[in-house]
């Protein structure tokens, strides 16, 4: 009848997840909680088995639940390909290859040992057959991507030991569920030829990608850029990542490897920073569709009716995982607390697990029934991922002895943060400690800490992009943030961070070079020093002065060329206003 309200699923599941996502992430923020759970959470209450079971009911809960759960999985495996994307974008091939021997020998010890091990297990202790043992054994053992990296970070000993790990997993996907295919009862024998076709030629498909990429896309972003258009920019990062993606996944492979050599294509580009901050939005809420989608797996009655079984086989998992992945660790030279957390962090099953226990189902290999159990034991474990993490850091600090976060100094007196501990945060500490005003330098790495405390800094263990560690060490209070860590993408998302949350505050940030610091000052930072510009110019002022030009006309056009430099940030970078190149004296704060 007239003025009746009329929704169509596909609308009504948009609108749920749209305010899910305007719930969540500003009401967990408060609480300073992770909205990870809240998304997992709001996923129980809308989906079937929750308010979405009473609709027949009480008709008008249809508005407010998830009307088909089937259709958001598209979303959701955009939500793991945006993130695979991100991941791409905060490494480079060098990194990459740096990283080799972490990928291949960690990653590929944890998969195997974890996975092999699992299998003998539930073969022996279920009386499952060889082949459905081997396909849980190693569902089981991967370990999930789009949970573990937002809270990690890829920076952090934890990070880069988790990113090494996760990145092999996400290779053994392919060759994993072509095998199953294979040793399935009512396979017809062409299982393996299928794994050597999808393998050369996903090869060449990656091969054409690197290639095309490394000449394309500098062109390609230098053109959107040109247009000062933020659409143009986003519609190229999304035709780049979807269509390598496609690429990959036309072959046989995954979409997210494609995603992931697109990140690291663009990472080579100067335009990466821009790509970043576009795509965080999209890639944010596509998570949160795909832990919605997690949550909406979870049957609370059939996990009442099973608890007994189901805590025995998360604690079994979990224990176990979190112990084979700590002494690999250990093995190959990690100090305690990162082997610790990091073995907590990586315990839980993966939306990967998910994947492979629905192929095995598809393969006859696993019942129903038994595939069933062990994508609930999945479901809680990702749900309970980000306690464990809390857990996994709690552990870590008792073990390596590391100090926690301070709440307050010896006085009450306001103090300059300094984040990062390496040479250009040392140098500013002494220099603070020069002219007699308080700071405090925080660090993620523990050995940066440990030996600066020694050398007599005042130093303490933290990560400032994560939790509420700047808030405990006085933030607000603070007469300065100093970022000066050499990491472009994070030293921009702390400055945002930090400016939404203080706007007088007095953010000084390094810069790798101009257009560095042309982001960062459009992020909100206060100062920004691009130190190929400063290093520049004191090389300039040094060979000027000894070889016997007078003080004086160095100074003023070294001041000059500040000024051009000036003028470009403020051209290139859309600032309303010219940006100051060098930090004014800390002491004005």
């Amino acid at each position: 009848m007239a003025g009746e309200l009329t929704l169509s699923p596909f609308l009504s599941d948009a609108l749920v997840i749209l305010g899910a996502a305007g719930i969540v992430i500003p009401v967990f923020a408060r609480f300073r909680i992770t909205p990870i759970i809240g998304f997992i959470l709001i996923g129980v209450l809308v989906g079937p088995y929750g308010l979405g079971s009473l609709v027949e009911r009480i008709p008008w809960l249809y508005f407010v639940t998830i009307s088909d759960p089937e259709s958001l999985t598209p979303f959701a495996d955009f939500g793991i390909v945006l993130l695979l994307f991100a991941i791409g974008l905060e490494l480079s091939f060098n990194r990459l290859w740096q990283m080799r021997k972490l990928v291949f020998g960690l990653g590929a010890l944890e998969v195997l040992i974890i996975g092999a091990s699992l299998a003998a297990f539930v073969g022996f202790a279920g009386s499952m057959t060889f082949t459905g043992a081997l396909a849980l054994g190693f569902a089981l053992a991967f370990s999930s991507t789009a949970i573990v990296l937002p809270i990690s970070g890829t920076r952090t000993p934890v990070g880069r030991a988790a990113l090494s790990m996760l990145l092999f997993e996400d290779i053994m996907i392919v060759p994993i569920i072509f095998i199953l295919g294979a040793l399935a009862p009512n396979a017809q024998g062409d299982g393996w030829e299928g794994l050597v076709t999808t393998l050369w030629q996903g090869g060449l498909v990656i091969a054409v990608l690197l290639v095309v990429g490394r000449v394309a896309l500098p062109r390609l972003f230098a053109q959107a850029a040109r247009t000062k258009s933020p659409e143009l920019f986003l519609a190229a990062s999304l035709l780049v990542v979807i269509g390598a993606s496609l690429a990959t996944a036309l072959v046989g492979l995954s979409p997210i490897v494609g995603a992931l050599i697109a990140g690291l294509l663009i990472a080579e580009t100067e335009y990466h920073t821009e790509v970043e901050l576009i795509m965080e939005p999209f890639k944010g809420l596509a998570l949160g569709v795909f832990l919605i989608t997690v949550g909406m797996s979870i049957n609370l009655v059939a996990i009442g009716a099973q608890i007994g079984a189901l805590t025995l086989a998360v604690v079994g998992v979990l224990v176990f995982k979190a112990l084979v992945t700590g002494v690999l660790l250990r093995l190959m030279g990690a100090r305690r607390g990162t082997a610790a957390e990091t073995g907590v962090l990586m315990a839980s099953p993966s939306e990967t697990t998910l994947i492979i226990l629905a192929a095995a189902t598809s393969a006859l290999v696993l019942d129903i029934e038994t595939a069933r159990f062990w994508q609930t034991v999945t479901a809680i474990g990702l749900t309970i991922t980000p306690l464990l993490a809390k857990l996994g850091a709690v552990l870590a600090r008792r073990v390596d002895g590391a100090p926690q976060v301070p709440g307050g100094d010896d006085s009450d007196e306001p103090r300059t943060i300094i984040v990062g501990g390496g040479r250009v945060g040392r140098l500013v500490a002494e220099m603070m400690h020069t002219h007699g005003k308080p700071y405090v330098m925080i660090d993620s790495n523990p050995d940066l800490i440990d030996n600066a405390k020694r050398e007599g800094y005042r130093a303490t263990f933290g990560d400032a992009a994560r939790g509420d560690a700047l808030t405990r060490l006085g933030v607000s209070d603070a007469p300065a943030v100093v970022l000066t860590m050499d990491e472009p993408v994070l030293a921009q998302r702390l400055v945002s961070k930090l400016r939404r949350e203080h706007p007088e505050l007095l953010i000084v940030a390094r810069a790798r070079d101009t257009d560095h610091a042309a982001a960062l000052y459009r992020a909100g930072a206060s100062h920004a020093v691009p130190e190929t510009l400063e290093s520049s110019l004191q090389l300039s002022e040094a060979v000027l002065v000894d070889i016997g030009v007078a003080m004086g006309p160095v100074i003023a056009s070294i001041h000059e060329k500040r000024d051009e430099f000036r003028e470009q940030l403020e051209r290139d970078g859309g600032l309303s206003e010219k940006p100051k190149l060098r930090t004014s004296n800390l002491s004005a704060g």
